[in-house]
């Protein structure tokens, strides 16, 4: 296999499986694979135990694949075909842990400038340590820091020193496991946008490991959902969220409405197919992958494609209409979430603020068809 001079990182049938005692294969990962180009911010994203954290720790060198290969630029960190395992201190990757691993007896300076004065590959003088470890608490807004104690430090000060700590370097690769977990929910926000400014400043390419689908949509150029220990879709954000894969993706990645219904008709000219939901009605809809009339179809509608409508109002062309009932609403300030009770089932409908039903009434729910997908339906076992 010849290495791809344009990427900055190649992974390509990574496998890494932990075994118990009793029951066989226990988790891990299989068949990972993903090419990334210089300065792209890369997520992976998935449920606890799916592997994207498995994935990081072997790229980082933490652990050891049962095979696979992992090439950065054009040197392989792990090949076992060719018997290659560069050690982990001389990969030239720096890494911010969840729980961000600083070292409280050490001064802020101490902690970034760490990496630098135990390297074993190049020797720093006082000089460049100096020169570089300001540089990295400049770019993380902790200039004027250095001087200060590491345990006197805010979680979202302590989280930019880990930050300072893994690109003092200058590391070809940056790895992220889930460092916003430990901050509050409005600090979590705020530094998504200082992360992506950060990475974009110093155009390293990243991979990003969360479970939260909100973080991965707003900082990832690419986002690669994993499932059982298998890259189940990888593609770009907007992809990933309007044309999900499978059902699996479909309903992990934000919110949305799987309905159980049967394809009636075969697409027409527009793409767009018609789905019996039995007593509900029947929907248009965008097919993902090849189904064939009377199979099962698993219908992905989101909460804000519906447009909530008085039954004597009429039903615009190329839009599918359900009826139900207003069982539930909230009003959150920018919006109202709705609970509609249907045939067969609830639906979660969010509406503008100024979109107002009480609950009990009788109202129409209205889809564009292009803005409803088909999917297989599948288990999610089926899709592992």
């Amino acid at each position: 296999m010849t290495a791809d001079s344009t990427a900055a990182i190649e992974v390509r049938g990574l496998e890494k499986i932990f075994f118990n005692t009793q029951d066989g294969p226990a988790g891990g990962v299989r068949d990972v694979a993903f090419t990334l180009k210089p300065g792209t911010f890369f997520t992976l994203l998935g449920p606890s135990g799916c592997g994207k954290t498995t994935t990081l720790r072997c790229i980082a060198g933490l652990e050891q694949p049962d095979r696979g290969l992992i090439r950065v630029g054009t040197q392989p960190l792990f090949d076992d075909a060719a018997g290659v395992n560069v050690p982990l201190n001389r990969r030239n990757i720096g890494m911010v842990f969840q729980s961000y691993a600083i070292w409280p007896h050490m001064s802020v300076f101490e902690n970034v400038a760490f990496p630098l004065r135990v390297s074993k590959d190049h020797g720093f003088d006082r000089s460049q340590i100096e020169r570089m470890t300001n540089d990295a608490l400049k770019r993380v807004g902790l200039d004027g820091y250095g001087s200060r104690s590491a345990t006197r430090l805010s979680g979202g000060q302590q989280q930019r020193v880990a930050l300072a700590r893994a690109i003092v370097r200058q590391p070809k690769l940056l790895l992220l496991d889930e460092p916003l977990s430990n901050l509050d929910a409005t600090l979590r926000e705020e530094m998504r946008t200082e992360l992506k400014r950060l990475q974009q400043e110093v155009g390293v390419t990243t991979i990003y490991v969360t479970h939260d689908q909100a973080e991965a949509l707003e900082m990832s150029d690419l986002v690669a959902v994993m499932d059982r220990g298998r890259i189940v879709q990888l593609d770009h954000p907007r992809e990933i969220y309007f044309r999900p894969a499978n059902r699996f993706v479909a309903g992990f990645v934000g919110a949305t409405n799987l309905l159980d219904g049967t394809l009636a008709v075969p697409p027409d000219s527009r793409g767009i197919a018609r789905v019996s939901l039995g007593a509900a009605g029947e929907v248009g809809c965008l097919l993902q992958g090849g189904i064939a009339p009377g199979q099962p179809v698993a219908v992905s509608i989101r909460p804000e494609a519906f447009v909530l409508r008085s039954p004597q109002e009429p039903v615009a062309d190329g839009s599918s209409r359900l009826t139900g009932t207003v069982e539930v609403s909230g009003f959150l300030g920018n919006m109202m979430r709705y609970r509609v009770r249907v045939a067969g089932g609830v639906l979660q409908v969010s509406a503008g603020a100024e979109t107002v039903f009480d609950n009990g009434t009788a109202v129409c729910l209205d889809v564009r068809d292009e803005a409803v997908l088909g999917l297989a339906s599948e288990t999610r076992a089926e899709a592992a």
